[in-house]
């Protein structure tokens, strides 16, 4: 080989690694997942798991079911309660029937009569004392068959007035009103735990694990399911104090992971205020001993049902984007 041809190869290579592209900056960092634990209100046995785990759903798709027993014979009986009330209320509302009044003004009729009678009684009784034909006991027999008879017809004439007079049943009428308007929220109120023994998915999503199998008993609250939804799938990485002044919530960032095929874009939405170290999950030799930031972005829609909790992922740092 000449000398001319050497220098040529030498001076190409050089011209070669003078043009060829930096090695890129990645920023490390996993995939997060924020789980929704999904629970019934009231305690029962587990009458069906629609959902495996591992399985999709959509959202408002049936998850799993509590025995609806005894809450639904409660919920029988307040709705007849409803009812009940409905029924009295109605009843009170409505105007009295002629053929009652016409009892009670027979009624009143007998009392005055009767009044009338003991009335007379007592004048003879009055009489004949006065001359000392009748005991005293007699005397004071008449008198209070007086009185009585005289009550009598003053309950009779008030009957017959509440019933004429429809402003007399105000308060019966508010009480019984209160007292439907009282059954009707406590029917509510069973329907609701009636309805709420079977939890449907909130969102869509993967269901990732299940804690009970049918026949089993659940208490109050006790997470039957967890479900990962799709949009709460999350980036998180760690980044440099020095590289920190050029992001900002809003920038998007490429983001690399195995077996996630192309590189695919998510948008930043977190930036901690405080440093931290980087954790252990990060296995990074250079970065392992230096003070980062977390930062946390969201991958779009499509990309999230895609990515698994606690996978590895890069970031490029020289991706970002503004807005």
């Amino acid at each position: 080989m000449t000398l001319r041809t050497l220098s040529t190869l030498l001076l190409g290579a050089l011209l070669a690694g003078a043009c060829s592209a930096p090695p890129e900056t990645l920023w490390h960092g996993y995939v997060e997942g924020e789980f929704l634990y999904l629970a019934a209100p009231q305690a029962g046995y587990l009458a069906r798991l629609d959902q495996p785990r591992g399985s999709r759903v959509a959202a408002g798709a049936p998850v799993f079911d509590i025995a609806a027993d005894p809450d639904s014979q409660s919920l029988a009986a307040a709705r007849a309660r409803v009812e009940a009330a409905r029924a009295r209320s109605t009843n009170l509302q409505t105007p009295r029937r002629q053929t009652e009044i016409a009892a009670l003004e027979a009624q009143v009729r007998a009392a005055a009569s009767a009044l009338a009678l003991s009335q007379s009684r007592l004048a003879q009784q009055q009489a004949l004392a006065g001359r000392g034909f009748v005991a005293q006991a007699a005397l004071d027999e008449a008198i209070a068959a007086r009185r009585r008879d005289a009550a009598a017809l003053d309950a009779a004439r008030q009957q017959l007035a509440n019933y004429r007079d429809s402003l007399g049943r105000d308060a019966e009428i508010a009480g019984a009103e209160a007292e439907q308007q009282a059954a009707a929220a406590e029917a509510a109120r069973q329907a609701w735990l009636v309805a709420h023994k079977q939890v449907d998915a909130p969102t869509a999503g993967e269901v990732a694990d299940t804690y009970f199998q049918p026949g089993e008993w659940v208490g109050a609250g006790q997470p039957v399911a967890s479900l990962l939804p799709d949009d709460k799938r999350r980036v998180r990485f760690f980044v440099p104090q020095a590289a920190l002044p050029g992001l900002q919530p809003g920038d998007s960032v490429e983001v690399r992971c195995d077996g996630c095929g192309e590189a695919f874009r998510a948008r930043i939405d977190f930036i901690a205020r405080e440093a931290e170290y980087t954790p252990p999950v990060i296995y990074s030799e250079k970065m392992r001993a230096q003070l980062v930031f977390r930062v946390e972005a969201v991958p779009a829609p499509e990309v999230a049902p895609r990515l698994r909790p606690g996978q590895p992922v890069d970031v490029v740092a020289g991706s970002v984007r503004r807005g």
